[in-house]
This record gives structure tokens, sequence and C-alpha cells, in this order.
């Protein structure tokens, strides 16, 4: 049984083109990007947020207030979806404008890698954190980097132009950018750390 699949859209860079989101299970937004959902007159199952970026809340949608200043409303809205059980999770404007927000979203991306399986999408491609052992498909041709955040140990790759074998990667030093993969199946494998994968068209 495949697991329940959210779409969630914050408050970066709004996406060029959205998804067909009838394939979703449940469509959110923090308050600071329902506006681009109104825009496109698309109903969300419900938004969050402290609702400072709204001047009236929207009618006969769920709004479910967040006020609590020790979190972002990317976490917060994350929270609200680990309990209702959704822990396979498509996010649309983490990235694009502010970029300590950007920054931000990676790290609370690493923060609930164990509980949520994040992926990221926007206008040029998506991104996710890596498993230890991790497999991209239909990819050939495409620029994929790899960014440790701060650093990965004993990456070994298959598919790519230029392949890692138990390499390392640390943010700072060397760093993994601007590889092609060369094959339609592209493998990633590593011993520890965080690693995150760009897939760029």
């Amino acid at each position: 049984m495949n697991p329940k699949k959210a779409f969630l859209l914050i408050d970066g860079e709004q996406p060029n083109q959205l998804p067909n989101l009838s394939k979703y299970d449940l469509v959110c937004a923090t308050d600071g990007a329902y506006s681009f959902f109104a825009e496109n007159n698309i109903t969300p199952d419900f938004i969050s947020g402290d609702f400072d970026a709204l001047e009236k809340l929207p009618k006969n949608i769920e709004a479910i207030a967040t006020p609590n200043q020790d979190y972002t409303d990317f976490e917060k809205a994350l929270k609200i979806l680990k309990e209702r059980d959704f822990t396979n999770i498509h996010v649309y404007g983490a990235s694009g404008k502010e970029q300590d927000h950007f920054l931000g979203n990676l790290s609370t991306a690493i923060k609930w890698k164990s509980e949520l399986n994040l992926t990221f999408f926007d206008n040029y491609g998506y991104y996710f954190l890596a498993d230890e052992t991790t497999k991209i498909k239909e990819c050939k041709g495409k620029t994929i980097s790899l960014v440790p955040f701060p650093e990965a140990l004993g990456i070994v790759t298959s598919g790519l132009q230029y392949s890692l074998k138990k390499e390392s990667l640390t943010f700072g030093g060397r760093i993994g950018t601007r590889n092609v993969a060369i094959e339609d199946e592209v493998t990633i494998t590593f011993e520890s750390g965080a690693l995150f994968v760009f897939v760029n068209d």
C-alpha cells in the first residue's frame, strides 16, 4: 500500500507550473503562500501559519493557527502533516527569494529526515536528501549535483560522468556540483553524513 502523499506550498519562489494536484491525497499551504492558490482558483485542504501575511482569512478553508515563533511556518506545517499521518510530502516554494529561508528549509529537511520523506520541487528541477542507497531513474542527460550538509563520507556513484569511488564531500571543501547523468539510472550510496541531491533539467 502506497503511503498517502501531500502537496505543500511554502512562501519561496512560486512554481511556473503546478503538477496534477488530483494525484495528491491532501493539498495545503502556509499562509504566506496561500495568495498563489487564491490567484489560481485553487482551494487547499488547509492553510497554516500565524496569518500575519493575510488581510482576512479565506472562508470554507481550514485555517490552523500556529503562532509559536520557535519554529518556521514550514516546520509547523510539517508537524501538522505528520500528525495527520502524511509522511510522503512534495514541497514547492522552498527555494528562491531570501536565501536564508532556503538554507533554513534544508536544515529543517535534515531535522525531519528520519520521520518524513520530503522531495522539493522548483522551477529548475527537484532535490532531496539521499538515503544511504538512492536510485534516480529517467535522468540521462540531466545535471546532477551532490551537496553535503555539512559532510557526507564514503560516497560511491554509478551512471554519472564523473564518478565517485568511496570518496567524501564537505561543505566549504570539495562538493559535487554540475555532474551529468550518462545513464538512465544513477545510483548513489554513502556511509554517513547528510547528502542533498539536486536533479536539474
